[in-house]
């Protein structure tokens, strides 16, 4: 069977203006990269400029779309502003929100400073609401018809799973929005849905999480009853469906995509239970040492 095979007809997204946080690698520039391909305009952001125009610059040549690069940090309300202002003057309107922009800590709790625990909340829980109230704003001023917010969550947003905590704790008040404004707001004609992801790797945030030979000492795949982990293509038709006009009667859901392996037992990082205190001084000294690189 080809995973990684396009779901939707190729103008299924024309027309659309859609706005990708984190949208510079891994699973953000995948999706984007199918947006572009199924005719919709795309605006990518994140804090790295550069980054973002080379993945621009790249996708517009293997698509043929038009992908605009805006260089935002989803944590401060007025660069949220700005980035939609932004992204209204090139394209004069916006149909979808993405929020995908994230970041997470492999760690004991008691390990974590206050400060390394409110990156995750600012990134993942403020980040999302910032793009969201931005975004619902303007919508709603506009009368807008028919816009769509999309939420990148876990399905550890409503098991919980221990050495994630900051993750699962912002990912949490994401699902719990996503499913408020679902009700709130559909009466301006706006839908909130949300994909829940299980193990999708991706080069950067998984050499972040388990450097090293930890990725295959902790195999996720081995806890994923399909025995596999999720191709990149596989969450893009998802999301492609989620924000396409195929998807209009789909309201304040939360989809996972996780080949059964929060029901074969919950919590993604639970495993993790068996590492020595030996190893996790081992993790945190590869991971300080990857950052000073």
């Amino acid at each position: 069977m080809n995973f990684a095979a396009k779901m939707l007809r190729d103008d299924a997204l024309l027309g659309k203006v859609i706005v990708v946080t984190g949208g510079g690698s891994g699973l953000g520039k995948a999706m984007t990269k199918y947006f572009l391909e199924l005719g919709a305009q795309v605006a990518i952001t994140s804090r790295d400029y550069e980054k973002l125009k080379e993945t621009a610059t790249a996708l517009e040549a293997e698509t043929g779309g038009t992908c605009l690069p805006v260089a935002c940090d989803v944590r401060h309300y007025e660069e949220v502003e700005n980035m939609l202002q932004q992204v209204l003057t090139a394209f004069g309107t916006v149909d979808v929100l993405l929020n995908n922009a994230a970041g997470n800590f492999i760690s004991p709790t008691e390990r974590l400073s206050a400060n390394a625990f409110d990156t995750v909340i600012d990134i993942v829980l403020k980040g999302s609401k910032n793009c969201t109230l931005a975004f619902g704003k303007h919508w709603i001023d506009t009368k807008k018809p028919n816009a769509t917010i999309l939420n990148i969550v876990t399905t550890y947003a409503f098991t919980g799973s221990a050495y994630v905590v900051p993750s699962a704790t912002a990912k949490a008040g994401v699902l719990a929005m996503t499913r408020s404004l679902a009700v709130e707001w559909a009466k301006y004609g706006i839908r909130s849905n949300a994909i829940a992801p299980g193990p999708f790797p991706t080069k950067g945030a998984w050499d972040r999480l388990l450097p090293g030979d930890l990725a295959e000492k902790f195999d996720l795949a081995k806890k994923v009853p399909l025995k596999r982990v999720g191709d990149h293509q596989e969450l893009a038709n998802l999301a492609a469906y989620l924000v396409s006009d195929f998807s209009a009667y789909i309201n304040g859901e939360v989809v996972v995509i996780d080949g059964g392996e929060w029901l074969k037992g919950a919590g993604q990082f639970n495993l993790l239970e068996s590492i020595p205190e030996a190893l996790w001084d081992q993790l945190e000294a590869m991971i300080k040492a990857k950052k000073n690189r």
